[in-house]
């Protein structure tokens, strides 16, 4: 197969998971364990097809300016299209197709659902990584924004804002982000330095989505 970085790329996005289906022969790539992407391999288990989701609309299109992209093999040929493994469909051209495939399959679940599977927050941080967690604050999604840092019985007021107030997965959909709410909710632990680097941690997690 031609497309050598796509098992690293795919594995690299948050909350993918893969698995191998021996009846289909397939190579599959999950989000939420709901798959978005496929290698398809011969009976000499060789990739042959790259299998991946995209919207009706742009699938025909492209389908019809490449005749290396065809209707999804052995899926709903609406939805998915296949990708011929040794073809000629430029790598960023399949990246992009691999990446609008990730994001409309995430995009199926709530938005709490979502947060959980990229392990972020609304605001990009990573819990895990806090100091806090588990023994001082549960998370964003467990104490419905009432982090340790908030005012006492309230929620974050980004958390706030971003869930409550506009519905968004994460600030990473607001097109003011980072907005002043950023800069005044702040964790005090933190010293200026580090609280403007995590800032700047926490905008490029949720851009990278």
């Amino acid at each position: 197969m031609r497309y050598s970085w796509m098992d690293d790329y795919l594995l690299a996005k948050r909350g993918v998971t893969k698995d191998f289906q021996p009846v289909w022969n397939w190579i599959r790539y999950h989000v939420g364990g709901k798959m978005f992407a496929a290698i398809c391999l011969d009976r000499n288990s060789e990739p042959y097809f790259i299998t991946l989701k995209l919207d009706p609309v742009e699938g025909e299109f492209l389908r019809a300016q490449y005749e290396d992209i065809l209707p999804g093999y052995y899926t709903d040929k609406l939805h998915w299209n296949s990708v011929r493994a040794n073809g000629a469909v430029p790598d960023a051209l399949l990246r992009q197709m691999l990446d609008k495939s990730y994001r409309l399959v995430l995009a199926g679940f709530s938005k709490k659902r979502q947060r959980e599977i990229l392990g972020l927050t609304c605001c990009g941080m990573e819990c895990a990584a806090c100091g806090a967690y588990p023994a001082k604050c549960p998370g964003c999604e467990a104490c419905a924004g009432k982090v340790f840092h908030a005012p006492p019985g309230k929620a974050c007021p980004i958390y706030e804002c971003a869930v409550r107030k506009r519905k968004l997965v994460h600030c990473a959909n607001c097109e003011q982000i980072p907005c002043s709410l950023w800069r005044e909710t702040r964790d005090p632990q933190l010293s200026p330095e580090e609280f403007a680097q995590s800032i700047r941690d926490r905008f490029r997690r949720l851009k990278e989505e």
